[in-house]
């Protein structure tokens, strides 16, 4: 055990994971908060204490009930066994790499979702959709940032069609190297909040996550001169502690990001599709060759880009395919 002065507050301790604990828990358990997830074992830190505990709760059922980095458990007093998750704020969830029939968790009780990309021939729209999907379908505030401005001389290209996904998106462009740009983002960092990284490998989320912390004990690797891509560095999901007194979660590098029960997520990343679709004259087009589709007639027009209806149309398949897979599983 490592003693610690952290309180619960300064862990990310809210009233709505405080009421959840009955009075004869509170005198029998006490709260921690899962900090890093290692093969076999997490690391977890309540009120003046870190240790590492075993992962697994007797008696627990389907997957969300196991804790993930970011989680809240009561453990006994005791024994320092878990008893159980307390009820998440969010969980992030994503289709198993190699099997569509499971779900893996990513993490849970975020505040703010930093989705990291790069300004190099590595960027892609359709891959920040995706993430922003996953971010309004479980209610969390996203900031897009780009990363690398160093490596290019038009910054603001990006960051212009990062913006064009949605009208009020918060966009940031830093150099993941420089304190200096990389402090605007400390202002959704502060005491007990908590921040998720989430983007391709190679992106710069360990050079950010180093700069953020004044830090460099998280590895990093050189881009690949061939395609401007980096390797994965990042093995652990891990929550590291800033100066302004808030939580970085880190997360592996994640380049297939697949979808499931989603639909409401993506109708807000696409909603200027969903708007025109209520224009069409058959309440069940498929925006094919019906007669009266609204959405092609818009696309016709010039007024939606087919680009982005076919991503739209890409991302609603893919969901509906792997929703339907986890429902199967279910039964």
């Amino acid at each position: 055990m490592q003693s610690t002065d952290e309180t619960l507050e300064e862990l990310g301790w809210k009233a709505c994971f405080s009421a959840q604990v009955t009075s004869e828990e509170a005198g029998q358990c006490h709260p921690v908060r899962v900090m890093a997830v290692h093969r076999g074992k997490i690391a977890v830190a309540g009120a003046g204490s870190r240790r590492f505990i075993s992962p697994y709760i007797p008696g627990a059922g389907p997957l969300d009930d196991h804790p993930t980095v970011g989680d809240w458990l009561l453990i006994d007093r005791d024994t320092l066994e878990p008893i159980r998750v307390l009820r998440r704020m969010n969980l992030f969830k994503r289709r198993a790499p190699g099997d569509p029939r499971k779900e893996q968790m990513i993490a849970a009780n975020v505040d703010t979702l930093f989705i990291v990309a790069s300004c190099n021939q590595d960027f892609s729209v359709a891959r920040l959709e995706r993430y922003l999907v996953l971010a309004r379908e479980v209610g969390v505030n996203a900031v897009v940032v780009l990363t690398k401005t160093d490596l290019t001389d038009t910054p603001e290209t990006f960051a212009a069609a990062a913006r064009a996904i949605e009208p009020e998106l918060r966009v940031e462009t830093v150099n993941g190297r420089d304190p200096a740009s990389v402090a605007r983002l400390a202002a959704w960092c502060g005491k007990g909040e908590t921040v998720a990284l989430l983007g391709s490998s190679g992106v710069g989320k360990s050079t950010l996550v180093n700069t953020l912390r004044g830090s460099d004990s998280i590895a990093t690797q050189a881009i690949r001169a061939g395609d401007g891509t980096g390797r994965h560095t990042t093995t652990v999901r891990e929550m590291h502690r800033l100066d302004r007194g808030g939580w970085l979660l880190d997360t592996p590098g994640m380049r297939e990001l697949q979808l499931s029960d989603a639909a409401d997520g993506i109708s807000e990343v696409f909603d200027d599709f969903i708007q025109m679709a209520q224009r069409c004259r058959f309440s069940d087009c498929a925006h094919r060759s019906e007669p009266g589709c609204a959405v092609r007639a818009a696309i016709a027009a010039g007024a939606l880009p087919l680009a982005r209806f076919d991503r739209w149309r890409k991302l609603a398949v893919e969901d509906d395919a792997n929703s339907a897979r986890l429902a199967k599983r279910s039964r």
